[in-house]
């Protein structure tokens, strides 16, 4: 699609029409527990239910992620996963559903130390970030990649990101929490597109269990300052957080519970476990709760 985030316009759009509940976004590390079973959990995924993908990036040192996603990136740097593993993950999802908005979400160094191995001539050599995160953003767009976040990006240093991923149809997504100021949001607001990635508490990630108590207040603070659609994450693992949060946005994003849900499953049975588990989120299937 060319126009900048027409995906994730559609998607929520449709979901608002039908009036089903907002999408739920499954996060997904690339390569856990291996690179090999990665496709089918992100057919299972599809199947389950989800809106829309994140595809995580395995990091040795994730600042913003909880001891769940920690461990994961661990098992999968150990099974050999890279970038490329993640890049696959989004062509799959592509693949099987054409209209599904897909993420990748990483941090920024394994995105520059991709760049600084896969040289280019397209990007302005005196920019620091433009250069290596164009080979990326190249690649991630012929993966079918529609967003990009950066978690580590700060929004005052993102216009050269921005305008790299943006020529390749790749909108970056943006971070905010309720600690945020309002200088802040003004910022992200001014950037944003494709939707606003809104953290529901202060902290890492890993499930929750309840919502945090500000967040309406938060939603309404951001609200104020853009049209963007939003998406809530951190903390989400229950069906009724889903609806909860529905309430409020459009986009419920799960990580933690569901990278639990893929460790705890036996071999054989992780992608069936995937899929049952998202039925249960997206209110699929009835029961009240999922671990």
């Amino acid at each position: 699609m060319s126009e900048l985030g027409a995906r994730f316009r559609e998607a929520f759009a449709a979901s608002s029409g039908r009036g089903d509940g907002p999408l739920v976004f499954p996060f997904l590390t690339a390569g856990f527990p291996t690179p090999q079973e990665t496709p089918d959990l992100v057919r299972a995924a599809l199947r389950g239910g989800a809106g829309g993908f994140e595809i995580g990036v395995p990091f040795s040192d994730p600042l913003a992620d909880g001891p769940v996603h920690q461990d994961a990136y661990t098992v999968a740097l150990n099974a050999g996963a890279t970038i490329e593993t993640a890049l696959e993950a989004c062509r799959v999802a592509r693949q099987t559903d054409p209209d599904v908005p897909v993420t990748l979400m990483g941090y920024l160094n394994p995105f520059l130390s991709y760049g600084s191995s896969t040289p280019s001539s397209e990007a302005d050599p005196g920019d620091a970030l433009a250069q290596p995160l164009e080979p990326l953003a190249r690649r991630a767009a012929e993966a079918g990649v529609d967003g990009i976040i950066v978690v580590d990006l700060p929004v005052d240093e993102s216009d050269a990101a921005r305008e790299v991923l943006a020529n390749h149809g790749i909108a970056l997504i943006y971070l905010l929490a309720p600690t945020s100021t309002e200088k802040r949001i003004a910022a992200v607001a001014e950037r944003a597109a494709g939707f606003i990635y809104l953290v529901s508490l202060t902290g890492v990630t890993g499930a929750r269990d309840e919502v945090a108590r500000d967040f309406e207040a938060f939603v309404s603070r951001v609200s104020m300052l853009t049209d963007t659609p939003l998406a809530v994450g951190f903390g989400i693992s229950r069906r009724e957080h889903v609806e909860q949060v529905g309430n409020l946005v459009p986009a419920a994003i799960i990580g933690s519970a569901l990278t639990a849900t893929i460790a705890s499953a036996p071999d054989g049975a992780r992608a069936a476990a995937v899929e049952h588990y998202l039925e249960v989120v997206t209110g699929r299937r009835s029961e009240e709760t999922a671990t």
